[in-house]
């Protein structure tokens, strides 16, 4: 369990990502994330997008068995999540591998697989790592809701870039929805998860 000898560390990764424009989850979403990790006793976690390890450092410290590996594109957030991972003594359970997921194959299993990386891509996500599976696994997918603009009309949302986004989000939740191997539940919690769980 996280306890209150890690409480400056996880402020000062906090800062880092404020300062920085880093995004991380937020702390509803976190509290929900570690909270199913304990009920549904996950051991084993893909994560893909590691930023500077933020989330992947709370999933593990929960509980001394989890392992995780996790996967990141952009260098210069590697590069930190590596000097994080060392500083909270994790690099025996936690894995970091520099690289575009979508150019990934990972042969292991995993209880769970966390996507948090680009929005765009999560259907591609899905569909890659959802065969990385154990029998009756989860995938959680934050930023649902992506700040709000998930529930926005598209005409309100003046940005082109962030309207093509937005509109990706969308199609990723009809993915889900109609995706006959898995049930998916979505909460309406921190900016917005899905919880995906295989029926074989």
């Amino acid at each position: 369990m996280v306890t209150s000898k890690y409480n400056d560390e996880i402020k000062k990764m906090k800062e880092y990502a404020k300062e920085n424009n880093v995004p991380i989850m937020q702390e509803e979403g976190i509290s929900f994330l570690t909270t199913f990790i304990h009920k549904n006793k996950i051991k084993s976690i893909l994560e893909i997008g590691t930023a500077i390890g933020y989330s992947a450092i709370i999933m593990a410290l929960q509980d001394d068995s989890i392992k995780i590996t996790s996967v990141e594109r952009d260098e210069k957030r590697y590069l930190e999540a590596v000097k994080n991972i060392k500083r909270f003594n994790l690099e025996d359970r936690v894995t970091l591998i520099f690289k575009d997921a979508l150019d990934l194959k990972i042969n292991d299993n995993f209880d769970l697989v966390f996507l948090d990386a680009a929005k765009g891509q999560n259907i591609n996500f899905f569909n890659s790592f959802s065969k990385n599976l154990n029998k009756n696994g989860y995938i959680i997918t934050d930023n649902m809701l992506f700040h709000g603009y998930v529930n926005k009309k598209e005409e309100d949302i003046k940005n082109r870039n962030l309207r093509g986004l937005i509109r990706k989000i969308k199609q990723y939740h009809e993915f889900l929805k109609t995706n006959n191997n898995y049930d998916t539940e979505f909460y309406n919690i921190g900016d917005g998860i899905a919880v995906s769980k295989s029926k074989i």
